[in-house]
């Protein structure tokens, strides 16, 4: 039966190191074999910031959410939410967020809101509660495999030689990040209302942000406002990029993601900023790695980026990114 009320009662429980096979056996296929959570299981098991729930019915998984506390404890920011495949669309997504919003509200009264990104199209009954802020971004991804990357590093780079490809890029140490993050000027050119997505985290500015971000060993690139001559490349507003370390994914066998977080939008340094983060983060790929390199960005940069990537293997994850905020 489909019926939503004929689901025997759901309990829900905290996840430990033990659930990772059962939580990985209703998560097969998601996100086309990128999804994150099984590089990031136990590590987020470690997290002080972060809890792990699951629901179970008769005894078995069937969903599973982390709920990660940000912007000095006030929002809750719901990752990886998935139910079993042989219960969607039964209301059992419903029941976990509830859960979370009653928990928040008698673990953490402190909590204002809760946050999630989402792909496109989001269920009607979600948008009834939550509200969607800031634009849309475009989602690109490309698949080269470990024998094609020298190549493919080379022709990206044949088709900026037009471009300063190494001038003007700053990389940013810890204290340039604060001071980034603490400029408000520069920060809302790039981050309108101080929000920042990195890997499908939406975060405020806000400073205790920062050692989130931190443990995440990424790659911050940064051109500053009106750092380039003039001509045809220059640009006025500042630009910033994110690359996330590449982790193993379940697409296949010696297959890494590496996302990229793409601030700004001017298309000559979102082309830049691609190359340059390729190039930092391949190297720490394992002997045999290739790469699922994904591009969050603004929308209007998607068929610049779409023609910098042309001849290469595109991949499907999703669309659009969307973030999605409610006041509880």
């Amino acid at each position: 039966m489909s019926d939503k009320t004929s689901l025997p009662p759901i309990d829900f429980v905290t996840a430990a190191a033990e659930d990772y096979e059962e939580v990985m056996s209703i998560s097969v296929g998601i996100y086309n074999g990128t999804d994150q959570l099984p590089f990031r299981y136990h590590a987020w098991l470690k997290d002080p910031q972060r809890r792990m729930i699951l629901a179970k019915c008769e005894g078995k998984v069937v969903g599973f959410v982390a709920i990660i506390l940000v912007d000095d404890g006030t929002t809750a920011v719901l990752e990886s939410l998935r139910v079993a495949p042989w219960l969607g669309g039964r209301g059992v997504a419903g029941r976990i967020q509830k859960f979370c919003i009653d928990t928040l509200h008698s673990d953490h009264p402190e909590v204002k809101r809760v946050r999630q990104t989402r792909a496109e199209n989001p269920p009607a009954s979600m948008l009834t509660k939550y509200k969607v802020i800031g634009d849309s971004k475009a989602v690109i991804a490309t698949l080269i495999p470990a024998d094609q990357l020298e190549s493919a590093i080379k022709l990206l780079e044949s088709r900026l030689h037009n471009l300063e490809i190494s001038r003007n890029l700053s990389v940013l140490g810890p204290e340039e990040i604060l001071t980034f993050l603490e400029e408000s000027k520069t920060r809302e050119e790039l981050l309108p209302g101080g929000l920042l997505v990195q890997a499908w985290l939406p975060l405020t500015t806000c400073k205790s942000n920062l050692n989130i971000l931190l443990r995440r060993k990424i790659v911050w690139i940064y051109s500053h406002p009106g750092d380039s001559d003039s001509g045809p490349h220059a640009y006025l507003e500042g630009f910033l990029s994110l690359g996330t370390p590449p982790y193993p994914v379940a697409y296949a066998e010696g297959i890494h993601l590496l996302e990229i977080d793409l601030f700004g939008n001017d298309p000559s340094c979102a082309k830049v900023h691609v190359l340059q983060q390729l190039k930092m983060n391949v190297p720490s790929l394992p002997a045999g790695g290739g790469i699922i390199c994904v591009m969050y960005t603004d929308e209007t940069l998607r068929t610049e980026l779409e023609q910098l990537f042309e001849g290469l293997t595109p991949f499907h994850i999703v669309r659009e990114q969307m973030i999605l905020d409610m006041e509880i």
